[in-house]
């Protein structure tokens, strides 16, 4: 049987098959027991965030009656960020964090995301208890030991604050515009870029329930392209639906990806002495051009695999203060416990406020490469893997390349598909590289 739990929570169709309100219930509860069995020195807190997804409004009811069925206090603390949730389990002294949210998934999805004391993702021991737990028949408290419920107006100004409290330039004279998806940030990302001194034009932040992520956002950077050359600005900010990730566009229209950003901020903060053993974490994916700029630099970049977790764990184990994803999800753990888009877009704007350089000038410190990914069905992920002929034409291609180029083969987590990435000086060498090596890992038999 699968595992409950996936790299970031519970995540399906809303009411559908797997997240229906009986499952929230369950998980809720379970991880208030998990946590109060191990401290059972004060009563439960967990707070609850949530995006405006429709579904949102059903599940969030679940997981309040889940929490308070097994005698947990509910904080709710309406419609804000994912990294706001992580945030306030911290500021209010919480021991549980709640949030629900599908990130950049369509409106029908939604998901479940659970948060430890201090902010941090639970580890995969006590999402297993948790799991466990859902499974037994436990003993339910009566009277006054249900738990209460109530309500924190103040959340989204209380995050905004800490946010600003990061700030070490004035945006004075910069405009912005922010593409808010329809999601969670589209009140606390205009209201914290304006507090901070920007120029702000908001887009895309009227959510309804219906339309987060709907052709807008980080998924959908056109309109944001198209927007920030329409306002003469000096940037634009794409959010997803739980505005976890940032992705920016510089004045030009050209699009500056998660790679562009960690690149900015890492020479900032190397400048600053901040940058801990000036050393950057990033992913697999990462392009070449971010590593080549990062040697220029003087910058280690520790690689791991794909996903946000694995990320967080390399900067726990190391110490490191700059770590995150192509995809724009980038940690500051002085901080943040984990990705946050205001927190990113801040410290950005702040590096073009500081320089009083334009982004396209900043961005310029990563020449991407020519990237091809080509998916590849295979009868077996393992025989590719053992292949000789496969190692061999990896060899040859990586021979060809150099340092000049980049190979990986990826399998996929769920499927028979082994992923072929391929970075080249040009876009016909990295196409024709890729192709070979596609052809030879679908003849593995």
């Amino acid at each position: 049987m699968s595992r409950l739990f996936g790299t970031d929570g519970v995540r399906g169709l809303a009411n559908g098959e797997l997240l229906t309100p009986e499952l929230a219930v369950a998980v809720s509860a379970s991880a208030a027991r998990v946590l109060a069995e191990s401290d059972r020195s004060h009563r439960t807190v967990a707070v609850v965030g949530r995006d405006p997804r429709a579904s949102g409004e059903m599940l969030e009811a679940a997981v309040v009656a889940g929490l308070t069925s097994a005698g947990a206090d509910a904080v709710r603390l309406g419609v804000l960020p994912t990294p706001a949730v992580a945030y306030l389990v911290e500021a209010l002294g919480a021991d549980l964090g709640v949030m629900i949210s599908a990130s950049h998934n369509p409106m029908p999805d939604n998901g479940i995301k659970l948060f430890a004391a201090g902010g941090h993702k639970l580890p995969d021991a006590v999402e297993d208890a948790i799991e466990a737990g859902m499974k037994v028949d436990a003993p339910r408290p009566t009277g006054a030991d249900i738990g209460r419920v109530r309500d924190d107006a103040s959340a989204v100004d209380r995050y905004v604050k800490h946010l600003l409290a990061t700030t070490t330039e004035p945006l004075a004279g910069l405009t912005v515009v922010v593409d808010c998806a329809h999601g969670a940030a589209s009140r606390a990302a205009p209201e914290a870029y304006r507090r901070a001194g920007a120029e702000v034009v908001a887009i895309h932040a009227d959510p309804d329930g219906l339309n987060i992520n709907d052709g807008v956002g980080s998924t959908h950077i056109e309109k944001l392209q198209r927007a920030v050359v329409e306002h003469g600005a000096a940037l634009g900010i794409a959010h997803d639906g739980d505005a976890d990730r940032c992705l920016a566009v510089d004045e030009t229209g050209a699009v500056v990806d998660g790679d562009h950003i960690m690149a900015i901020l890492a020479v900032a903060m190397r400048e600053a002495g901040e940058l801990v053993d000036n050393t950057l974490v990033a992913t697999v994916m990462s392009n070449l051009g971010l590593h080549l700029a990062m040697q220029d630099a003087g910058i280690t970049v520790r690689t791991t695999g794909v996903g946000d977790r694995y990320v967080l764990e390399e900067l726990r184990a190391g110490g490191y203060t700059l770590g995150g994803e192509q995809s724009g999800h980038v940690v500051m753990p002085r901080h943040a416990t984990t990705g946050d888009g205001l927190l990113t877009a801040l410290q950005l704007m702040c590096r073009m406020a500081a320089t009083k350089a334009p982004l396209s000038e900043l961005a310029g410190i990563v020449t991407a490469l020519p990237q091809v990914l080509i998916n590849v069905r295979v009868a077996d992920k393992a025989a590719v893997a053992a292949s000789p002929a496969v190692t061999e034409a990896v060899a040859a291609a990586e021979a060809e390349l150099g340092r000049t180029g980049r190979v990986l083969l990826r399998p996929s987590g769920t499927e028979q598909v082994v992923r072929v990435m391929v970075e080249a000086p040009t876009q016909e060498q990295a196409d024709a590289v890729a192709r070979r090596l596609a052809e030879v890992v679908g003849s593995v038999t």
